[in-house]
This record gives C-alpha cells, sequence and structure tokens, in this order.
C-alpha cells in the first residue's frame, strides 16, 4: 500500500502537536512539589548519598537516560531494575539515598512492591507519574507528576506524550541542579572526555594557536613593509606589535589595517607600523578554554586573536580561519 504524502505528514505534524500539548500542560502544571523535590536531591546529594531511579517497561529506559544525565552532571545516580530488586539488588541502596519510582499509571505493580522495601532501608522516595491520584503518588514521601492530556497513539497505546513529558520534566530537574550548583564548562568536561563533546569542552587555547615561526612579531620600530614582509612569511593575516624595550604587546596590525594604511598615500610602507596598527587588541590567555576564544570572535567580530602570557608578551596567536577545522563552531 502507498504511502501518501499529504496524509503522511499530516499524521506526523498531528503526533507532534499532541507531544507539544504535553508538555505545555507539564510546564503549566509544576507547583511547589517540583521544588520540594529538588530540595530533596540537593540534601542527599550534600549528604553524601546517591539518587536511585526505578521502572518497567518504557519508564525504565527513561529512568535509565535521566540516571545519564544527572551522572554526566556530576550527581551520584544508579539504576535498580524493578525485578531484580525484589530478589537481592536492593542492596544497592543505603540510607539517605534518593530514589526516583517511575510509572506512567502509577498503579504498575512491580513498582508498587518496591516501596516496603525502600521505607525498611530509610530511603525517601519519590513518586514520578502522570497520575496524582494514583497509589504510587498516595505511598511515595514527594512527587513528580506530568501532565498527558492524550497520548499520540491513535490507539492509545503506544506510550508517547507520556515518555516525552516524563523526559522532559526529569530533564527540568537536572538542568535546574546543574544551574544551581554553578556547574562550570571544566567541570563538565570532566565527565565527558571522550567523543567530540569532550575534545570540544578540553580543548585550550594552547592546543589550537599558532606559535613559533607561525607567530610574526615585530616592534613598534618597525615600519609598515617589515610588517607585511614578516606577516607574509609565517602565512599570516595579522601580526603582533611588542614594545621594543619589555616585550610586551602594544597592538595588532592585520590585513585589514594594511589596506587601510594603502590609503593614507603614497610612502605608506615606509612609515612605522604604529601609525596603522590596533592599539590594546582584545587578547586571551593560553590556559582559555578554546570556546572562550570562540566567544571572543563572535562578540567582538574579530578574525585574529593575540595569545599573552602573564606579563603580557605574545606567545600564540588563534587566527579565526582555524576554528572550523577544530570543530568548535
Amino acid at each position: 500500500m502507498a504511502l501518501d504524502s499529504k496524509t503522511v505528514l499530516s499524521r506526523a505534524r498531528d503526533c507532534i502537536k499532541i507531544e507539544q500539548a504535553a508538555l505545555t500542560a507539564t510546564s503549566r502544571g509544576l507547583d511547589e512539589r517540583f521544588v520540594e523535590v529538588a530540595r530533596a536531591v540537593q540534601a542527599a546529594v550534600d549528604g553524601g548519598h546517591k539518587l536511585i531511579f526505578t521502572g518497567v517497561g518504557k519508564s525504565a529506559h527513561i529512568a535509565n537516560k535521566l540516571v545519564g544525565t544527572l551522572n554526566s552532571t556530576g550527581l551520584s545516580t544508579s539504576f535498580l531494575d524493578a525485578t531484580q530488586a525484589l530478589h537481592g539488588d536492593l542492596g544497592m541502596c543505603q540510607e539517605g539515598d534518593l530514589v526516583f519510582l517511575l510509572s506512567n499509571s502509577g498503579q504498575s505493580d512491580e513498582i508498587l512492591k518496591l516501596i516496603p522495601g525502600f521505607r525498611r532501608l530509610g530511603l525517601r522516595t519519590v513518586g514520578f507519574t502522570s497520575n496524582p491520584a494514583s497509589d504510587l503518588a498516595k505511598n511515595t514521601d514527594l512527587q513528580l507528576i506530568y501532565c498527558v492530556p492524550k497520548e499520540a497513539c491513535p490507539l492509545r497505546l503506544a506510550p508517547t506524550a507520556s515518555t516525552t513529558a516524563a523526559l522532559a520534566l526529569g530533564d527540568a530537574l537536572a538542568m535546574v541542579l546543574l544551574a544551581e550548583r554553578g556547574l562550570t564548562r571544566d567541570d563538565f568536561a570532566k565527565f565527558h572526555p571522550a567523543g567530540n563533546l569532550g575534545r570540544v569542552l578540553l580543548l585550550r587555547v594552547k592546543d589550537i594557536m599558532r606559535s613559533g615561526a607561525r607567530l610574526p612579531i615585530v616592534t613598534e620600530k618597525a615600519t609598515t613593509q617589515e610588517a607585511i614582509l614578516a606577516m607574509t612569511k609565517a602565512k599570516s593575516g595579522s601580526i603582533a606589535i611588542v614594545h621594543p624595550k619589555t616585550g610586551k604587546l602594544s597592538g595588532i596590525f592585520t590585513d585589514g589595517d594594511f589596506r587601510r594604511s594603502a590609503l593614507t598615500g603614497a610612502g605608506f610602507l615606509t612609515k612605522p607600523v604604529v601609525n596603522f596598527m590596533t592599539a590594546s587588541p582584545k587578547t586571551v590567555g593560553e590556559d582559555a578554554l578554546g570556546v572562550d576564544a570562540l566567544r571572543l570572535f563572535q562578540e567582538h567580530k574579530i578574525d585574529d586573536l593575540i595569545v599573552i602570557d602573564a606579563k603580557g608578551k605574545p606567545t600564540g596567536l588563534v587566527d579565526g580561519q582555524d576554528l572550523p577545522k577544530l570543530k568548535i563552531v
């Protein structure tokens, strides 16, 4: 049977609209219960305890994803298989831990059977459900409630809008906690050492800058012609101008400055390069993150960035043309 394009696209858009409605309803339904859960997480973490997520079926997949998200932000989080928990895996739980029990209906037998065991072990419990009147919500210490006006499945059977809303609510909790704890890019990078994300976050300016023969430098006494020759030799679009005695950065002379200097009339090549340089240019330190250098490029609309040491002397050059090759843009 051939699929009609118009029908396919219409059904797809209807599905997305239904899931969007669940997200909107969940957002509007946020109240003090969400705040209480966030505070409970913070209290558990401050006390050296861990977070535990459990669920069955599709809820287990959502639980696993949220475990990964929270671990990536530095919170000790584990997934507990509901079935295995009833046969010994409750041993991973310690008094003071905070456990999230996921069940869309709030009536999953496998999940409800765990609550007495958690209580005996001294764990605080969070009922993570779309049904505030469920046994799960009634028998847990705290509740995370998401709202699902209806599922996107035309048979009303396959979890769709419910899993989307649950995932979004869990992500919201994770991001609130991340911001509250003041997690930095450096902190985040520690938990993502592999792959492109780790590479981007860990990359330092000293790893990407041009140095040595690729860093053209002349003193303030140099002529414009001498500066141009040094730039050409280094195959660079700019050159660092330094004080003749201290070696500290005085300015930068770029291809754009060269073109503008040519407009001043004949003999411009014999004039001091300081006449045409950009004084007090934007700079960056060697140990700054590569993404911070990128931010300077974007904010100040520049093409080159001089790298300086603690004494203000140029040690490198970051050329804007290199950034796409390094995949940090």
